[in-house]
């Protein structure tokens, strides 16, 4: 991303109450760690809930964080994390994989 955007990011974290500084580097990374797990866990994780969202931060309610931050930015930047999320979002709507129909 340009120095332009990122700037723009720290100057909301550091004026809106509902960031902090880091909260988009941080939730940039969690949706992009999400997003790579294997298909099994993110069914896993829909199907019963992740125990470990209440200490380690829901990917989910990153990805939610992640719109509210490109409305409030200005278009440039807006479309700079939104092209960086497009791709990590590409991989979240993938197919998933035939499962064998064998059993074997």
């Amino acid at each position: 991303m340009s120095s332009r955007a990122l700037s723009e990011i720290s100057g909301l974290e550091r004026t809106r109450n509902y960031l902090c500084p880091g909260d988009v580097a941080r939730a940039v990374r969690l949706w992009r760690e999400y997003v790579h797990r294997p298909q099994r866990e993110l069914w896993r994780d829909y199907e019963a809930g992740n125990v470990h969202w209440d200490c380690c931060d829901s990917p989910l309610e990153a990805r939610a964080l992640l719109d509210t931050v490109m409305r409030a930015l200005p278009p440039r930047s807006a479309r700079e994390l939104r092209r960086v999320i497009g791709r990590f979002d590409a991989v979240w709507r993938l197919p998933s994989p035939p499962y064998d129909a064998g059993g074997g």
